[in-house]
C-alpha cells in the first residue's frame, strides 16, 4: 500500500523547498515552510523563513507575530518581545491565541508580554 503523501511532512517540506528554489520570494511558500519547519522542530530553519517573510512583507502583523514565536522558541526573549510589539503595532489582535500560544511560553511571565496582552484584552 502506498504511503499517503498528503500528510507526510518530509514530502511536503521537500515539495515546498523545490518551489522556493524556483521562486525565492513566493510569500505563501515562505510562510508555509516556516510553519512546517517549526512543527518538525527545525526551529532555526523556521526562524530563517519567518525573517524572510518579514523582509518580504514588513507591514504584515501576522508575519511579525510568527517571527516573535520563532524567536521565543530560540530563547531570544528581547528580540521576540520586540517583534511581538511590532505585530501589535501593525494590528495583531488575537488576544486568546496570544495568551495560550505554546510557542510564546518563554515570554508569558515577562512584564512586557503582560503589558502587550493587557493592550489586547477585550474590554468588558
Amino acid at each position: 500500500m502506498a504511503k499517503d503523501k498528503t500528510h507526510d511532512p518530509a514530502f511536503e517540506i521537500g515539495f515546498f523547498e523545490s518551489v522556493l528554489r524556483r521562486e525565492p520570494d513566493y510569500v505563501d511558500v515562505v510562510e508555509i515552510l516556516g510553519g512546517l519547519y517549526t512543527k518538525q522542530g527545525r526551529i532555526a530553519d523556521g526562524l530563517k523563513m519567518d525573517r524572510k517573510l518579514v523582509k518580504l512583507q514588513p507591514r504584515n502583523a501576522t508575519a511579525h507575530y510568527n517571527l516573535a514565536c520563532s524567536l521565543a522558541l530560540s530563547r531570544r526573549k528581547a528580540d521576540a518581545l520586540r517583534s511581538l510589539r511590532q505585530a501589535v503595532e501593525l494590528g495583531y489582535r488575537d488576544f486568546d491565541w496570544m495568551e495560550q500560544d505554546p510557542d510564546l511560553e518563554e515570554l508569558k511571565k515577562h512584564p512586557e508580554f503582560l503589558v502587550l496582552l493587557d493592550q489586547l484584552k477585550p474590554q468588558s
